[in-house]
């Protein structure tokens, strides 16, 4: 029985081939990307809930305003007293 050999004397040697590297010189056109319509106006809403988010649950300004009011007393008459009333039992959808 004989043994031939199948491969080179150097079995490491053949992964140690290199093959060259090929480079493109030839750039093609840059990345672009296209929305949607839908996608605008998704991001659209979603930066305006994201504003909506931001701004206080209590208005400071206004209520100084009402404070500063209330705390004259010829502010409060009884046109004032009757639309504010008025208010009240339309929140209340009381009759």
């Amino acid at each position: 029985m004989t043994i031939e050999r199948l491969g080179p004397v150097d079995p490491i040697r053949k992964y140690n081939k290199t093959e060259p590297v090929q480079r493109t010189d030839a750039r093609g056109d840059a990345d672009s990307i296209q929305l949607s319509s839908e996608a605008k106006v998704r991001s659209e809403l979603l930066q305006a809930i994201d504003q909506a988010r931001d701004i206080p649950d209590i208005r400071q300004d206004r209520v100084a305003e009402v404070r500063q009011k209330l705390e004259d007393p010829s502010y409060i008459n009884d046109r004032i007293v009757e639309a504010v009333a008025d208010e009240i039992l339309s929140v209340f959808d009381i009759t």
